[in-house]
């Protein structure tokens, strides 16, 4: 696994994360690896072309540690070139949890994190 900053401008920041993960869906677990996350969702990378469409219900799953996994209820939102973005439609609280702190730590500004956090509240 490897961690950068993102330097992208949106209004969720997103950390670069590169870890393996399986999106479930309709027809069954797929394999891919985690190209960015945020609070509000996530850019996904296949080996394959994205061929089932924007929409959807899945649902994301990645371990942290042998303790500590996310899941979370996803939504793909655009594709291209082997990368989908995914909007986060629901995740537990104990997912958020690891989820915040893991977006706390890699953004070195908890600042930022707060300002993501009073964003989330904003979307309902």
């Amino acid at each position: 696994m490897a961690f950068e900053k993102s330097e992208d401008k949106r209004r969720f920041q997103r950390i670069f994360y590169h870890a393996g993960a399986v999106l479930t869906g309709p027809d069954g677990p797929l394999a891919c690896k985690i190209a960015d996350l945020s609070l509000r969702g996530c850019l996904l990378r296949f080996d394959q072309a994205w061929t089932a469409g924007l929409g959807g219900d899945y649902t994301l799953s990645f371990e942290l540690s042998d303790d500590a996994a996310i899941k979370m209820a996803v939504s793909a939102t655009h594709a291209e070139e082997g990368q989908v973005g995914f909007k986060c439609e629901h995740i537990d609280i104990e997912s958020i949890s690891y989820l915040r702190r893991l977006v706390e730590l890699n953004l070195g500004d908890s600042e930022l994190l707060e300002r993501d956090l009073a964003a989330l509240g904003d979307f309902s």
